[in-house]
């Protein structure tokens, strides 16, 4: 299984030199200790939350200050840009790095998409006659085309990509229907909705099976599954799992960006993370109805109750906000503590088939030393464990 680093480039007072510096810093001991790829977000008009609009600029850094580590856009928000104009950028990161580009896409949301002129409901569209366009710019000598959104005469697009035919594709993917479209075009899945393992387990058997009968958008079969969650590797394993915690909810919390607008988002959030705890349930009890116990063992696995929170967003909330570290850390929502949590959480994620296992780990509630501290760990305690299971296996 491989490990990778996801950046926001996050700051809850706005110093732009700062962050920038101090996430190049991050980067380079990531590419010196073992990780295999950092990811960054494409976001505007988010301040202080993302000070990442524009990845290949610091990819042109990190092409040249790194060694290994892949670059992966994470992502490319397709409806914002011209198919050749992202063509040409990912293939010069491509060409700057000797082959170390990951090519991930995306829609965003309406906040920002309005921002950017984007009607809504042209995201989806736009994304796949855009995916459809790239790979094709790449494979072509001279390219041509007439879609909906995008017309290009004949012209010859360079720099090509330094890897052959290209660089692997992916999709950012928060739901069962997005992880079937990404394995029917043959690119991976960048499951970003933050979900206990054994929520995504038979998501990603589904994904395996579909992919194999893969109609791919370009040259190759990306068959490759990315879960995200937050990590953090600490010698004191209670506070570092505390700190991981608090990360966590506070990225998703009331108003910030992934879950302004939506409907029962904290109702959402518990299902992914498993269902509530059976402690939580016993404490909330009085106020919801809990299933009989084996109804919620064979709804969930048993690794918790399920509760009926229909008309009560408040009350999922206030159990969201109180569901703890330590259930987190057990059920690998988190991978955090000390690097023996740290490697039985991570090995709950490799038990699902998942390919590689990306942190966020850079946020606002979390410090610079911090995160250097716990590259340095996962780099000497934990990637090891997984590098030597991988050759035994290989």
């Amino acid at each position: 299984m491989k490990f990778s680093l996801a950046y926001e480039m996050q700051r809850p007072t706005l110093d732009d030199h700062a962050v920038i510096e101090e996430t190049i810093e991050q980067c380079i001991l990531a590419d010196e200790v073992g990780f295999d790829a950092v990811w960054f977000v494409e976001h505007h008009f988010l301040t202080t939350f993302s000070s990442s609009p524009c990845p290949e600029v610091i990819f042109g850094a990190l092409s040249r200050l790194t060694k290994n580590i892949r670059l992966g856009f994470g992502v490319v928000v397709l409806p914002y840009h011209h198919p050749v104009r992202v063509a040409e950028r990912v293939a010069m990161v491509d060409q700057l790095s000797h082959g170390r580009v990951e090519f991930g896409t995306g829609r965003s949301a309406p906040y920002e998409q309005l921002g950017m002129g984007i009607d809504p409901r042209d995201s989806r569209e736009m994304w796949e006659e855009s995916l459809t366009m790239v790979p094709k710019i790449w494979e072509s000598d001279f390219f041509e085309w007439e879609g909906k959104f995008w017309n290009v005469p004949s012209r010859q697009v360079l720099p090509k990509p330094y890897q052959k035919p290209h660089p692997p594709i992916w999709v950012a993917a928060l739901q069962p229907a997005t992880y079937q479209i990404a394995a029917q075009k043959g690119i991976g899945v960048m499951a970003l909705g933050v979900n206990a393992p054994s929520v995504l387990e038979p998501e990603i058997k589904a994904y395996r099976e579909t992919i194999k009968n893969a109609n791919p958008v370009g040259g190759m079969v990306n068959n490759q599954w990315l879960s995200s969650c937050f990590g953090l590797c600490g010698e004191d394993n209670r506070a570092t799992q505390e700190l991981c915690a608090q990360s966590l909810k506070t990225f998703f919390g009331p108003g910030r960006p992934y879950v302004q607008d939506q409907k029962d988002v904290y109702s959402k959030l518990l299902e992914q993370w498993g269902g509530v705890p059976d402690h939580l349930a016993q404490n909330f009890s009085r106020y919801i109805e809990v299933e009989k116990p084996d109804e919620a063992q064979s709804s969930n696995g048993g690794s918790g109750s399920n509760l009926d929170l229909s008309g009560g967003s408040a009350l999922a909330q206030k159990i969201w906000e109180q569901f703890d570290a330590a259930t987190m850390a057990e059920r690998g929502i988190i991978v955090a503590g000390d690097p023996e949590s740290c490697i039985a959480a991570a090995k709950l994620h490799e038990a699902t088939g998942v390919d590689q296992l990306q942190f966020l780990m850079a946020t606002e509630t979390v410090d610079h030393a911090a995160v250097m501290k716990s590259i340095e760990m996962f780099g000497k305690h934990v990637i090891p464990e997984f590098k030597k299971a991988d050759k035994a296996a290989g």
